[in-house]
């Protein structure tokens, strides 16, 4: 899935149609189904059953698909198998082309096909959010913390980061005892 397309499989396990549409537009996605269901010869109240690889979109698809009466599986992405051999790139063509297969495996019972994610609650991905949220703004203050040390390494200065580097900052020497540049 991309920010701006998706590429949909609509399968009946012997002939398939795929569609690329506008993503995130649950009103296209209700009439791509539609038109599935009648291109693939199938009864308009026939079960709907879909899969997409969790990622960077969240769980708000999952949850728009159940809501909507039709089953969806978050998919692990590093279950999902690839041809080794053909050393492809992993696709959204690859991945199209295979997803209504293993839904399909995992479907008819064979639950080691593919790695499904638990899909957690609003609140428990708000919780997961703020928590990766906050690591991630920790990490980015360390990589500027040791960016900063070997600015003032490579002028010869051994100080430490802290609050007090801004006020002794414009009295600093360099190595030389020079005094240092604006930049």
């Amino acid at each position: 899935m991309s920010n701006a397309e998706w590429k949909l499989d609509f399968s009946d396990g012997n002939k398939e149609r795929i569609v690329r549409m506008d993503a995130g537009e649950q009103g296209e996605l209700r009439k791509q189904i539609s038109l599935a269901k009648e291109k693939l010869h199938l009864p308009g109240d026939c079960q709907v059953v879909s899969c997409y690889e969790a990622g960077r979109d969240g769980f708000w698809i999952h949850r728009m698909l159940e809501e909507s009466g039709i089953g969806n599986l978050v998919l692990d992405p590093s279950s999902i198998e690839v041809n080794r051999r053909k050393r492809r790139t992993k696709t959204d063509t690859v991945d199209v082309k295979g997803l209504p297969r293993l839904l399909m495996r995992y479907s008819g019972g064979e639950r080691k096909a593919v790695s499904v994610v638990n899909v957690p609650s609003l609140e428990e991905e708000d919780r997961m959010r703020l928590s990766r949220e906050r690591e991630r703004l920790l990490k980015e203050r360390g990589a500027h913390v040791v960016r900063i040390k070997s600015l003032l390494v490579g002028q010869g200065i051994r100080h430490e980061v802290n609050r007090a580097l801004m006020e002794v900052l414009e009295e600093m020497k360099d190595g030389l005892g020079k005094e240092l540049g604006p930049d």
